[in-house]
């Protein structure tokens, strides 16, 4: 199934990319941008510049669709370097603290992480793109200003460590909620254990469903169908006479749509294009959230 032509003659539709190193999420959009010969183009969940791996990456209408892929869970596999604070949390900031942490074995690092598992309050770092008052913290930072950051509830769903053939420096597995700063874990693993510890090497695994393993380059971009983009969302299939309705932004009963599963809803046409995604609406009724198909000419 080839992705659909936009409006303005551009893709819609979905990419799913390996971002590499050096790159922040702003880069490859621009990127892209150029590749695909179109401006509308955006990112869902913002990697660090030095953290590689999976960005997906909407394109035309389905930038309309990324809310739908913040909310994700992700999966992360990186490196915490115990015994070393850093400005920033990982490798790319300046040392801060040195601390002997020498005593410490894996099996205290894999209790520590059992207390840093499931639902926790972290706090954000001040390198990051969360905004406090309409100003990102890592701009501020920039600035030699540090501000008070609110604790926000997260969740972490695994949280294993392993230990590597460097002293101090444990491989870790994460997969967590949406929000979750993996820097602030290591840094939280690093203080539970009586010292304090950073983050290298991160590499983003997983974003719901979509892999590393489907991910292309930047350089080679695959788009796909906007129906893959919400894959991971509870779908339904309905007939032609209801796909005109939904085309048009029509509020439904829910009965006709068949809908199963939790909201929001893909919705799907006949013939299997990606028509909107509709959500509970009032007194019992789904409503659009998102419309990407538009009506055929003959109203259809």
């Amino acid at each position: 199934m080839s992705p659909r032509r936009g409006g303005a003659g551009g893709p819609d539709g979905l990419c799913v990319i390996d971002k590499p190193a050096g790159w922040t999420s702003h880069d490859v959009v621009a990127k892209l941008r150029g590749v695909l010969g179109t401006r509308r183009v955006g990112h869902a969940g913002t990697l660090d510049p030095d953290a590689t791996g999976v960005l997906l990456v909407g394109v035309g209408r389905v930038t309309r669709l990324l809310r739908f892929l913040t909310a994700l869970p992700k999966r992360y596999e990186g490196e915490i370097v115990l015994g070393t604070e850093t400005s920033t949390l990982d490798a790319a900031g300046e040392v801060t603290a040195i601390h002997d942490m020498a005593g410490v074995d894996i099996e205290a690092a894999r209790r520590a992480a059992v207390g840093l598992t499931g639902d926790i309050w972290q706090v954000p770092p001040m390198v990051s793109a969360l905004k406090v008052g309409g100003r990102r913290l890592h701009e501020l930072a920039r600035e030699g200003i540090e501000v008070e950051r609110a604790p926000r509830p997260v969740t972490v769903h695994h949280f294993a460590l392993a230990p590597t053939s460097e002293p101090l420096v444990l491989r870790a597995e994460v997969e967590c909620s949406s929000g979750t700063y993996v820097r602030s874990l290591a840094a939280d693993l690093g203080r539970a254990l009586g010292g304090g510890a950073h983050l290298r090497a991160l590499r983003r695994t997983a974003i719901g469903s979509f892999t590393v393993d489907e991910a292309t380059g930047v350089e080679s971009p695959r788009v796909l169908p906007p129906v893959v983009a919400v894959r991971d969302l509870a779908a339904c299939t309905v007939d032609a006479a209801t796909a005109a309705l939904v085309r048009h932004g029509r509020v439904l009963d829910p009965g006709p749509l068949g809908l199963t599963g939790a909201p929001p809803w893909a919705v799907v046409g006949p013939d299997g294009e990606l028509l909107a995604v509709y959500e509970p609406g009032r007194d019992g009724r789904v409503k659009p959230a998102v419309v990407v198909s538009t009506p055929a000419p003959d109203g259809r």
